[in-house]
């Protein structure tokens, strides 16, 4: 049995998420209160992504966009319903502080690959497919190593890798790596939800 996996990182993430929501108990609260404003009362953004062995859960955001329409009552580009609030905190990866909530219910981790859209599940390949093994996190080793600044089929063999090799070592390097990136804001702008195209499958 892996010590650090069966035992250790569950219960520091779990310890991790709680001291952190602590922490940043004033931040969440006034992005909270500014989105709610924003947003017509909703500053969640609530979606069902695929957690670990497919299980399918709901991953908890804070709203950056609003629900503006058109004339024809469809919702408008997502680039135009951004709001300035929801700019700042997508620069930042604010948004992902409620994920924090995940954690401690045990859908997510600090670290591991990112939760994807259920309807992604009938185009992965075997090997892709083991990017479930795990639970998935707020950040992982495909987030350190481009984010959408890469393919598909890259970010999946960063997250089997991660699968694999999974350990504190790899872990502490990960989020050292995030913390980096954040601070200077490299390969943070992007969203996974405006700039990514959809999973449709590899050509190989």
């Amino acid at each position: 049995m892996n010590i650090y996996r069966s035992f250790i990182k569950p219960c520091g993430d779990v310890l991790a998420a709680t001291l952190g929501l602590l922490l940043i108990a004033p931040i969440f609260l006034i992005l909270m209160i500014s989105l709610f404003i924003l947003n017509n009362g909703k500053p969640f953004f609530y979606q069902a992504r695929t957690g670990k062995n497919g299980q399918i859960f709901t991953i908890i955001k804070f709203k950056t966009m609003t629900d503006k329409t058109d004339a024809n009552g469809d919702l408008l580009p997502a680039m135009e319903r951004v709001t300035k609030v929801g700019n700042f905190c997508r620069k930042l990866s604010l948004d992902e502080l409620p994920q924090l909530i995940n954690i401690i219910k045990r859908d997510m981790s600090l670290i591991g690959p990112r939760p994807l859209l259920p309807q992604y599940l009938q185009y992965y390949n075997e090997e892709q497919n083991r990017r479930h093994e795990v639970l998935p996190g707020i950040t992982g080793w495909a987030q350190v190593n481009g984010r959408n600044t890469i393919s598909w089929e890259q970010k999946f063999d960063y997250d089997v890798y991660y699968v694999e090799h999974q350990s504190f070592k790899l872990d502490f390097k990960i989020l050292l790596k995030t913390i980096d990136k954040v601070i200077n804001r490299k390969d943070i702008n992007s969203s996974e939800n405006l700039n990514m195209p959809e999973f449709r499958g590899s050509d190989t």
